[in-house]
């Protein structure tokens, strides 16, 4: 039977936050692909049969293949198409292998193309799969392009790039890639022009399948600004450039599709086991998107980074009110990673310039991590380079206080630390920071019990007094806080900080529970979902009763709109991270499904064809803005939590 999984876009080539292109659309054959903030830019594909020439990928002048069926799998996006009397399968797979951080960081596609004849007639066939040129440079006006062809042992390479380069050249949100090279390397032809990098792949196609591949791959030269020094992606802290990888993909081509294919059927199958076939939608949707909005890099002291790029936001690097909600997937299949995630921030927390005694909310815009840029007095225009505040003493008077996020990010931080622990992470990286830890659960403890007015990482909604679901991450912000000064030992500090969460979460259940619903706010207003609690059920910290999580998450049925359980009672507009805590939190099987159920619906129907966008209409499914963000590694808090 055919398989049609259709989502707002379609992941092709899914990488980076650079290297990130989609097809927006149902099938294969009816837009240009683009990159993730709706530039166009061509991955396109034809095949030729007995000289009669089919578009397979992409907006073509010639015929059309007729497409069969469409599967999106964690690693892979594969296309059955009809090109006359013959069968074409191509899929685009993205090894994002969480016990290969080297494959995984890699920026690498591979492209797998499979031909059988259907009539039982043997057909010349000639399969083409190229990229424009428009990959290497940011906006309309085409630069001098310069490229060539060469061979370097069985694989056949061709590349494009400016011929002028000016690296790490921009800093903003919606900008592409301004400097680098395009290649694809194959074991086929290989070709270049001032408009396309391509690859030919001549076959005489027969009723036995026949089967070849291509590789397309980006050489950025520098990824990341990382507080004054350029640094390249993780894949390079070994001595091994692009080319050494294209030889070493080639040579584990059939080890690492096994990998991938195993990898998907893990991970599906898990999510089948906690929530059922939506569920599965919903997961697969989001495991390319999660790791393509992070770049992997290797700092200059060789340690990991993993930094996120609040796409179609703002375009800070590494926040951390982003990186929390992502953090799910990390903890349940790579947990080394949340420290990578953490590692960039406790930096810039201990730098003279944040003399704040809460948490930073960012390190910078992307590809810049050179300071908080979040609140910061003097704003840079998209394209433009902030200044370097990492350099910046104390007597600086840098930021806007009233912008900042400190209940929020204190204790984003403290818990991710503790989970990536309690997953098993290595905790050198925390013993390391225990003077930040000290001042941020110092400033929960003063500030968290019950926010005064303040934003929570939820900003687009404004600020907000007495927020309930804010103190709810004060609580278990100061909880994980105990719990990393049990691991090390510090049993004192640990018994102190135990029985002050007890304290709070007591004061919490006997203020929420005066009327029916749990309210929005402190004084009885309105009503939220309170996704923050979800620690106190992955880590087992014992704060509230499971009854409460029984009631809260039963009250959520009856406010679940077509396409999903509205953020609070101030919109009908949500965001699909917060909705799957929200299904996380519940006791039974049968509840999750019914709250993750429109979620899968809207990326079934959803008219925005953008990158599953966290933040949409409930009612409608239309986004209100944010795509390809990398909060969608939320999706996976239901894994963490089921039992």
């Amino acid at each position: 039977m055919a398989k049609f999984d259709r989502l707002p876009a379609l992941p092709i080539v899914v990488n980076d936050p650079f290297l990130s292109y989609w097809m927006p659309a149902d099938k294969p054959t009816e837009a240009h692909t683009i990159h993730w903030a709706g530039d166009k830019k061509d991955i396109y594909g034809t095949i030729t049969v007995d000289g009669v020439k089919y578009g397979w990928l992409g907006v073509h002048s010639c015929k059309v293949a007729e497409t069969l069926s469409i599967e999106v799998t964690p690693t892979t996006t594969r296309f059955t198409m009809q090109a006359g009397p013959v069968c074409l399968t191509a899929a685009f797979r993205t090894p994002m292998l969480p016990e290969d951080l080297e494959t995984l960081s890699t920026p690498i596609t591979y492209v797998d193309m499979t031909v059988v004849s259907t009539d039982g007639a043997s057909h010349e066939a000639v399969v083409e799969v190229g990229a424009s040129t428009k990959l290497c440079y940011d906006g309309n006006a085409m630069p001098n392009i310069i490229g060539t062809t060469f061979k370097r042992g069985a694989l056949n390479l061709a590349y494009a790039g400016q011929s002028q380069q000016h690296v790490l050249s921009g800093s903003g949100d919606h900008i592409t890639i301004d400097w680098g090279y395009l290649f694809w390397a194959t074991p086929n032809k290989a070709m270049t022009d001032p408009h396309n990098v391509r690859t030919e792949w001549e076959v005489t196609a027969t009723a036995e399948a026949a089967s070849s591949y291509a590789m397309i791959g980006y050489e950025d030269t520098a990824s990341i600004n990382y507080f004054g020094v350029p640094c390249r992606a993780w894949f390079t802290h070994t001595g091994a450039t692009l080319m050494d990888q294209f030889d070493d993909f080639a040579a584990r081509y059939d080890e690492i599709k096994a990998a991938c294919e195993a990898l998907d059927a893990r991970v599906l199958a898990d999510a089948e086991a906690v929530a059922g076939e939506d569920y599965k939608k919903i997961v697969a949707a989001s495991w390319r998107h999660t790791f393509a909005a992070h770049k992997l890099i290797a700092t200059p002291k060789g340690e990991m980074a993993l930094l996120s790029k609040e796409n179609d936001s703002n375009g800070c690097i590494g926040t951390v009110d982003v990186s929390y909600p992502s953090t799910p997937l990390f903890l349940k299949y790579c947990p080394e990673l949340v420290n990578a995630l953490s590692r960039p921030v406790l930096e810039f927390a201990a730098m003279p310039v944040w003399k704040f005694d809460f948490a930073p909310h960012d390190v910078g815009r992307y590809p810049y991590a050179t300071g908080q840029v979040y609140a910061a007095k003097h704003d840079a225009k998209c394209g433009d380079i902030h200044e370097p505040f990492y350099l910046y003493d104390a007597d600086s008077d840098v930021y806007n206080d009233r912008y900042q996020m400190p209940v929020e990010e204190c204790g984003n931080m403290l818990v991710m630390l503790a989970s990536a622990i309690h997953f098993g992470a290595c905790d050198k990286l925390a013993s390391e920071h225990f003077a930040s830890m000290e001042k941020w659960v110092r400033y929960l403890d003063i500030y968290g019990e019950d926010p005064g007015e303040q934003l929570c990482t939820d900003d687009f909604a404004g600020h907000l007094n007495h927020n309930v679901n804010l103190s709810a991450k004060a609580i278990v912000g100061v909880k994980c806080y105990a719990y990393i000064m049990h691991h090390f030992g510090r049993e004192e500090a640990a018994a102190k900080w135990d029985a002050r969460a007890t304290e709070m979460a007591a004061s919490f259940l006997e203020r929420v529970t005066r009327t029916d619903v749990t309210p929005l706010t402190f004084d009885g207003q309105g009503w939220s979902m309170k996704y923050n609690l979800c620690w106190d059920l992955v880590m087992d910290l014992g704060l509230l009763p499971k009854e409460f999580y029984e009631k809260e998450t039963k009250s959520y049925l009856p406010r679940l709109n077509a396409y999903g359980l509205p953020l609070d009672s101030r919109s009908d507009y949500t965001k699909s991270d917060w909705e799957c805590w929200a299904a996380a939190l519940a006791q039974d099987k049968e509840t999750k499904m019914a709250i993750l159920a429109p979620v899968a619906r809207y990326l079934a129907e959803s008219k925005s064809r953008v990158p599953f966008s966290d933040w949409y209409y409930t009612t409608s499914g239309i986004y209100v803005a944010f795509m390809a963000r990398s909060v969608q590694g939320g999706v996976f808090m239901p894994m963490l939590t089921a039992k």
